[in-house]
């Protein structure tokens, strides 16, 4: 049981998002671009699995869809499947096997996912752990990057740096 399995509600976590949000109500092919932009970088720092569903069940005739986007599972259900149904399914297949969590606000879906053993994230906590994971990548980041001073002091030794100040100080004399 090493891999844990994070399911997320994409349209979900959009609409709780209050960015995400926003961006969806101008464009919503962007949101979820930039959802999956946030959930790739969270996966890759977390080494854990991530699975964001979208509910395209209204599509006539749709048959689903399943890519990988950067390492990231993305799932668009077919026609008469939600994503919780998807997100249901899936936690009964995978949850003897695996731990999972699985992020959404939807009240019902908590419940039912819980008595399946999985365990739950709001969208709430979902955004206060990927604020967490990008501050510590930005803070790694600018800690790998920083620039340090290159003085011909940094490769000297102390004696002979030492020695330099006194001669220095004892120039005017």
């Amino acid at each position: 049981m090493d891999i844990e399995y994070l399911l997320v509600d994409g349209y979900n976590i959009i609409h709780a998002w209050e960015n995400l949000k926003e961006l969806a109500e101008e464009n919503l092919e962007q949101a979820r671009d930039k959802l999956l932009e946030i959930m790739s970088n969270y996966q890759g720092f977390k080494k854990i699995k991530v699975i964001v569903v979208f509910d395209a069940h209204k599509v006539k005739g749709n048959i689903g869809k399943t890519y990988k986007y950067n390492q990231l599972d993305v799932v668009f259900t077919k026609e008469a499947e939600t994503a919780d149904n998807y997100i249901e399914r899936t936690t009964h297949e995978i949850g003897q096997t695996y731990r999972i969590r699985v992020a959404t606000s939807d009240g019902l879906e908590q419940i039912i996912i819980l008595g399946k053993g999985a365990t739950r994230i709001s969208a709430r906590e979902l955004l206060d752990e990927v604020i967490q994971v990008e501050n510590i990548i930005r803070e790694k980041h600018i800690k790998k990057n920083k620039v340090e001073r290159n003085t011909l002091e940094s490769f000297m030794k102390p004696e002979v740096i030492e020695w330099m100040e006194k001669m220095r100080r004892n120039k005017g004399k």
